[in-house]
């Protein structure tokens, strides 16, 4: 069942978004931005899990109502989501600023008009051409983290088990938070799952090459374009094996369904066995079983297209 919720922590609306992020061991990131890193990890002050995201939707709300409109922060971010598991800290930073300019990059060339229309000061252009100035002098453009508003991609399912998921529908104790480490505070409400990267790796793989087999494409071969379920799904796979293969060996992966937790009841939200179906759909495929991999696959998909109708009913 669906909810109509609003509002959530300190009052701030959050977006109805979900997350798949990768966080990073302190050595991934050289002597000094680990080092860093490390003191924001211990620091009493930074954002916890619970109000991370408020954090940024706050931050991103005072700059949409500046006028003019702030597009992009005028600095990158020195926040970042904070993760610790077999004695070892992890970090996935937010990039805010970072992260803006692609989308209003991606937004310039999906629709003009409509970006005209949300900046019509020429602040988006100021931004695209600071992003052009940035770019010629980055050694790396990869993104931590990527968002997804009102659905989650299917292909975001598969680098994880349906073992490995946490779901909090009330206050749990610090040990059943997978923001685990000194001085964690509680979440409320979540559906979070997360996996190591090699995992991550191994199981985006194997169901692209489960998908290539059965469109009757070599294992190994390109992905083609196309029109079809089939043809799309393996796009979205390959794109996300390509992502996780920007990172170290040893990050960590996580699916965090963020704001569309506040879009389904707690029944829904323990009934949620999207990762289980995916992947029912992946090995019938390997078992050439296509009527049952087609089955599996329109069960979980129905499930989020109605989740995501609901931004159209909004």
């Amino acid at each position: 069942m669906f909810l109509a919720v609003t509002t959530c922590h300190d009052a701030i609306v959050l977006p109805y978004a979900a997350y798949l992020r990768v966080y990073e061991p302190l050595s991934a990131f050289g002597e000094a931005d680990g080092s860093r890193w490390a003191a924001y990890a211990a620091s009493a002050g930074r954002p916890r899990r619970a109000g991370a995201l408020a954090a940024e939707q706050s931050a991103s709300l005072r700059r949409m109502i500046a006028l003019p409109p702030v597009v992009a922060p005028p600095q990158e971010s020195e926040d970042a989501y904070v993760r610790w598991s077999d004695g070892h800290t992890y970090i996935s930073p937010w990039q805010t600023q970072l992260r803006s300019w692609l989308a209003v990059t991606r937004l310039k060339t999906v629709s003009p008009q409509l970006l005209a229309l949300a900046y019509p000061g020429g602040q988006a252009q100021s931004a695209v051409r600071d992003f052009a100035c940035w770019q010629g002098k980055a050694s790396s453009l990869r993104v931590y983290i990527q968002a997804s508003t009102w659905s989650v991609p299917l292909a975001w399912f598969v680098p994880f088990a349906p073992e490995e998921r946490w779901l909090v529908l009330g206050t749990p104790s610090d040990q059943d938070q997978p923001d685990r480490g000194p001085a964690t505070a509680s979440a409320t409400r979540m559906l979070v799952y997360s996996t190591t990267m090699p995992r991550a790796r191994q199981r985006v793989a194997r169901a692209l090459g489960a998908s290539r087999r059965a469109r009757g494409e070599p294992a190994a071969g390109p992905v083609t374009g196309g029109v079809t379920e089939g043809q799309r799904a393996g796009a979205d796979l390959a794109e996300i094996g390509r992502w996780l293969e920007e990172f170290h060996p040893h990050a960590l992966v996580e699916l965090d369904y963020g704001g569309l937790v506040h879009l389904l009841d707690d029944e829904a939200l323990q009934a949620d066995q999207s990762v289980a179906e995916v992947w029912a759909a992946v090995n019938a495929l390997m078992r050439s079983e296509h009527q049952l991999a087609i089955a599996a696959y329109e069960r979980v998909q129905r499930r989020w297209r109605r989740l995501a109708a609901l931004e159209r009913a909004s």
